[in-house]
């Protein structure tokens, strides 16, 4: 079942009263203790850069991926194309990285969330 504040596809409820993120397949609770110590508009913050980055590091394997295509059709090599390519990669990556990715994402936000609730913690 799938729960919790943060709009990922990777929060599993073990019983009606809590809610543990699971990380390859067991219940991760140093990430949920750290997520009770992190502010929901920083959670929101940490998903976007973690959802962003994941994004740029797609885009940097699409553009790899098509950079050596030659030949008639969408991917050809006309003046105009490598531009049109660079456009449509971002785009997948985009889309990509939005609709849950390849799993970057997921472990970029657990290490920032956990390093806002360390640095929160020698704050106060």
């Amino acid at each position: 079942m799938q729960t919790g504040a943060i709009n990922t596809p990777h929060l599993t409820t073990y019983s009606p009263a809590f809610s543990v993120e699971s990380r390859n397949g067991r219940p991760d609770f140093e990430l949920a203790a750290a997520l009770q110590k992190v502010a929901p508009q920083q959670q929101a913050k940490a998903q976007k850069t973690a959802t962003d980055f994941e994004a740029m590091f797609l885009n940097s394997m699409f553009s790899q991926m098509t950079s050596g295509l030659k030949g008639d059709g969408p991917f050809g090599s006309t003046p105009g194309t490598g531009v049109w390519r660079s456009m449509l990669t971002e785009q997948y990556s985009k889309n990509f990285a939005n609709a849950g990715g390849v799993g970057v994402a997921r472990d970029v936000y657990r290490t920032l969330i956990i390093q806002q609730a360390k640095t929160t913690l020698r704050t106060a």
